[in-house]
């Protein structure tokens, strides 16, 4: 029988689970050797934890690892329906909270800062505290992401079933396609969300198909990871947007790496100078906060630094067991037709 303990916390409703006990210990060198160990070895826990029975479609979680960046606390792998993210804004976000409240970095007030490496590199976090030594109590996180850039600029894809959409592709430490529901045809606040799904699901797997994505630094970091969908909102107002990730996951926050994406695309346009913030709203009406805090020394033209933050909330904790002889005991998906299940 294996027994793995976890934490769970949600920022804006998306779920974060953080493993605390029973992972195996990742000896690989860098954060990228231990993504690819947790990939190859160890991906039964991950459906364990993140599948049904025990999970959902639309779970997401982190495994704490070792440190290999000498100013980070710690290192953290990122892991959803599909498999591993690059990075994760709102679980870094829910992080904040935990590596304060568990004891894993010193807190003092009124912010504690510490850094986190993440696949994509090392992470910023800001944590507003208050309170005492055994009881401090977390507010606002936000975050200084790893340089975000304009990967294209107004690239037309032909999608199947749907036509020539026009879309800008941004990296905000996983890349993205982001663009407009009326690219589609669409109303973001009035067509029905699977409506939204299916055509930004089907976007994502013809660039996939087509574009081949190469990270400046990093060949692991090279690939697609969703596609956001926006409002028509003036860079001056609230916006709201849908981010569908992975296999058509749906992120209940706003996407702290989107929001990242978002406000390098939106600078490089030139519709949102340095140092002003907006107000990036999610399905749920969770907020994230962006701001462009200025340009970054990064083989890649435009590249920017941006500041994300929120509010994570403690949602429970517990344990899993998974029984030797449990046919789905390491987690499974609802197959489309029966036909996938026989034989």
């Amino acid at each position: 029988m294996t027994r793995l303990s976890y934490i769970d916390y949600h920022t804006c409703g998306e779920p974060v689970r953080i493993v605390t006990s029973g992972y195996p210990a990742l000896t690989g060198a860098g954060i990228l050797d231990k993504r690819r160990q947790a990939r190859e070895q160890h991906d039964h826990l991950r459906r364990a934890m993140m599948l049904e029975p025990r999970g959902h479609d639309g779970m997401y979680g982190v495994i704490p690892v070792a440190a290999s960046h000498p100013d980070a606390a710690f290192g953290v792998l990122f892991t959803h329906n599909e498999g591993y993210s690059t990075m994760c804004g709102h679980a870094t976000i829910a992080l904040g909270r935990y590596a304060i409240e568990q004891g894993l970095v010193e807190a003092s007030e009124p912010v504690t800062r510490f850094a986190i490496e993440a696949p994509c590199g090392l992470v910023r976090l800001a944590c507003e505290v208050k309170g005492s030594q055994g009881n401090w109590k977390v507010g606002n996180v936000s975050f200084e992401s790893v340089p975000a850039f304009v990967e294209a600029r107004d690239l037309v894809v032909s999608v199947p079933a749907i036509g020539d959409v026009v879309t800008d592709i941004a990296y905000g430490g996983a890349y993205y396609c982001i663009l407009p529901a009326s690219r589609f045809g669409l109303d973001l606040m009035q067509t029905p969300v699977e409506k939204i799904v299916a055509a930004a699901g089907a976007l994502t797997d013809q660039v996939r198909a087509s574009r081949r994505i190469t990270h400046p630094t990093e060949p692991d970091l090279g690939f697609l990871y969703g596609t956001i969908v926006t409002d028509e909102a003036g860079p001056g107002e609230d916006s709201f947007n849908l981010c569908v990730f992975a296999e058509r996951q749906i992120d209940r926050s706003p996407t702290g790496s989107g929001v990242t994406a978002r406000m390098a695309l939106d600078h490089a346009k030139g519709l949102i100078p340095a140092g002003q913030s907006r107000r990036i709203r999610s399905i749920t009406g969770g907020t994230f906060i962006g701001k462009v805090i200025g340009p970054v020394d990064f083989p890649a033209a435009g590249a920017v630094t941006v500041e994300v933050g929120g509010r994570g909330h403690l949602s429970g904790e517990g344990s899993f067991v998974i029984e030797a002889d449990d046919p789905l005991g390491h987690g499974f998906a609802l197959p489309k037709r029966f036909a996938e299940i026989v034989g």
